[in-house]
């Protein structure tokens, strides 16, 4: 019992702890690992796992950082008869506010979708949120948006939402 007392005292402590700001420039590369969600013509829609590296640079201005970043999720995403999503790499440019501990931001960028059928360029946008454990690890979650047109078998769109949980080595 008293060595629940004491772990629960130093997480408190720990928890309580001030705030130091994060210095965000450099250069960084990881994977990340989630869900792509994907919506086509007639009906069509998959879902699968994703798993991709990423690489980046991020620009620390006190309180705003700005970078860029290049992202790639294989995938194997079955939309039925309208074919497959085979991968999207990703090209992003990323500007958040730095909370201390975290850094919120959002992206904007191009996307590139190659599907069983075709390939298409279309704008990614999203939210994300990354928190640094240690010196040189940084765990974040990202939510994007992409929206394709003319890449399936009936040539018609295909909306695909992607939510990632991601693991970052700073340089």
């Amino acid at each position: 019992m008293k060595r629940l007392t004491a772990m629960i005292a130093a997480l408190l402590l720990v928890g309580t702890a001030p705030a130091f700001a994060e210095d965000w420039t450099g250069a960084y590369a990881g994977f990340s690992f989630g869900y792509t969600d994907a919506d086509g013509p007639n009906g069509s829609s998959g879902n699968d796992t994703t798993f991709g590296p990423h690489i980046g640079y991020d620009y620390d201005f006190g309180d705003f950082v700005l970078g860029g970043e290049l992202e790639y999720d294989p995938l194997n995403l079955s939309l039925g008869s309208e074919g497959s999503l085979d991968g999207v790499t990703r090209l992003k440019l990323r500007g958040g506010y730095d909370f201390g501990p975290a850094l919120g931001y959002v992206v904007v960028g191009a996307a590139r979708a190659d599907t069983s059928n075709d390939s298409d360029t279309a704008a990614v946008y999203g939210i994300g949120v990354a928190y640094p454990i240690g010196e040189n690890f940084v765990i974040s979650g990202e939510a994007l948006r992409q929206n394709f047109s003319d890449v399936t078998r009936s040539n018609g769109d295909l909306d695909a939402n992607t939510f990632n949980l991601r693991t970052t080595f700073r340089f």
